[in-house]
């Protein structure tokens, strides 16, 4: 096969029944890969048949179903909407249908070098968090970074503030929110020092945020209120330095590969993600569940369309049930702002070669890979089970990462099509979709997933993917780490005062 067909034609996973054309494509084009001559021509983004399909058969990409043939279909025809159509019912009615899932037996478990915490949890940063309760207190928090940054420079592998606008006149689940998602990045592996300052009148107040937070090292967590100290920004310092001697002592050590937590965002979405970087992301979910690991995936309306393909991949029926709740959740949050629930594949969509809905919206669910759904999180839960994890968060891209960084994730592998220099409290590892976004911003983009288009193998990719992972999480920075470009971001969905 010519270099020219091997970018021309993609099949995405080893199950499809179809690939997709990567450009545009003339009937009678042969190729050898596949055994099969097009008998139409395949605008790019479109579908071929690469096995005769019969009436009524199912049809797949990226390894799951995205509807079934409404006619005969041979090998090397197009597949679009003349020919295939949804599997989806109306209505929001679900069954729990079991999927059988093998194990892999004997899987290989590389290691990394990461830092072992007294609590059992393993980080791959050893950094200073300076969290603050409510956003009146913003510029303290970060000149206290900017100074310790300076002062104690070497000390710690960064010092950042996390700041937020919130935490003052919220009420109901907006403050419950904004408790949770500290809470949580409070206790983060990844933070070998937490300073929290507060304001003292704020809503948030210090001592519930840090009843949330459950068990912590008082030695590596300091806190105080602003209003009742003299010098906020030096007594902030000086908690800092008290807890420097700690991290002098951490070093790394070696970790097996189960012990990381991958989470999973796309954003600046392009017509390749769905064939490069989301198979890609899909395919680490799978190596760190295979080898005892953990992957999380959340933009819950991001799932609708193929939701019922994530029922079915529950461990059980109570884990069914509560991926229902999710869902339905997300759902009723729409109706209540009078916003449509279900938005179907538009005509730039049918144009580009999407044809039904689960097919749109497994562009996103793919990075979740094909595991065994084995937990369900509310939003700011943190994680405490292993294998894929579905946790509760809108699409925003900033919204979504930080609740997978305060969820537990060590990183955030974040898929993009036209790119962005968002980063977030862990290491954000962004995948382009293209070669050409890689090209002109490798200053935002950690790995190309574009190779595929141009004869890497997928499997190839991946394992060049997973690599570079291990190295991340033994201490190479990601360009947002390089670029300093970090923040979070909380879901409001109520009443400010």
């Amino acid at each position: 096969m010519s270099d020219t067909q091997m970018k021309s034609l993609l099949k995405i996973h080893p199950n499809d029944n179809v690939a997709v054309a990567t450009k545009d494509l003339v009937a009678g084009e042969h190729f050898d890969e596949f055994d099969l001559t097009l008998l139409d021509d395949i605008p790019a983004g479109h579908k071929v048949a690469l096995v005769d399909i019969a009436p009524q058969q199912l049809v797949i990409k990226y390894g799951f179903e995205i509807g079934g043939s409404t006619a005969e279909i041979k090998a090397g025809q197009h597949i679009h909407s003349h020919n295939l159509k949804t599997n989806l019912s109306d209505g929001t009615q679900y069954q729990y249908q079991p999927i059988k899932h093998q194990r892999d037996a004997g899987t290989t478990v590389p290691t990394f070098m990461g830092y072992k915490r007294a609590n059992g949890k393993v980080g791959i940063r050893n950094e200073v968090w300076i969290i603050n309760t409510v956003g009146c207190v913003n510029r303290t928090a970060q000149r206290i970074a900017e100074i310790c940054s300076q002062r104690f420079f070497g000390q710690a592998d960064a010092f950042v503030a996390f700041t937020h606008p919130y935490g003052c006149s919220q009420l109901g689940d907006d403050l419950k929110d904004t408790r949770a998602i500290l809470a949580s990045l409070l206790t983060h592996p990844n933070a070998g020092a937490v300073l929290v300052v507060g304001l003292g009148c704020e809503n948030n107040q210090m001592a519930a945020l840090l009843d949330a937070a459950g068990e912590y090292d008082p030695e590596r967590v300091k806190f105080y209120n602003s209003q009742q100290v003299g010098d906020e920004v030096e007594t902030g310092v000086e908690a800092i330095q008290q807890m420097l001697p700690l991290l002098a002592q951490d070093k790394r050590s070696e970790c097996p590969a189960s012990d990381l937590v991958l989470g999973m965002k796309c954003g600046g979405s392009d017509a390749f993600s769905g064939i490069t970087a989301n198979p890609l992301v899909g395919r680490m979910s799978d190596k760190v569940t295979h080898m005892g690991g953990t992957a999380l995936l959340t933009e819950t309306p991001e799932m609708f369309g193929a939701e019922q393909i994530l029922m079915n991949r529950a461990k059980n029926e109570d884990t069914f049930k509560q991926i229902v709740e999710l869902v339905g959740d997300f759902k009723q949050y729409f109706i209540a702002h009078n916003q449509p629930i279900y938005e179907n594949p538009s005509p730039g969509n049918k144009a580009g070669g999407l044809t039904t809905l689960e097919e749109k919206s497994l562009g996103a669910i793919q990075k979740g890979g094909q595991a065994i759904v084995n937990q369900v999180l509310d939003y700011g839960q943190p994680v405490s089970s292993k294998g894929l994890v579905l946790l509760q968060a809108p699409g925003n891209d900033a919204v979504s990462s930080t609740a997978l960084a305060a969820s537990g994730a060590h990183m955030v592998l974040f898929t993009t099509g036209r790119g962005t220099p968002l980063g977030f409290p862990v290491p954000t590892v962004k995948i382009s979709s293209n070669s050409d976004l890689a090209a002109r911003k490798p200053h935002w983009i950690d790995f190309n997933a574009g190779q595929v288009l141009e004869g890497t193998s997928m499997d190839d990719c991946a394992e060049q993917f997973f690599m570079q992972l291990l190295d991340i999480a033994s201490g190479k920075h990601t360009q947002n780490e390089q670029n300093q470009n970090r923040e979070i971001a909380i879901w409001k969905r109520g009443v400010t005062l």
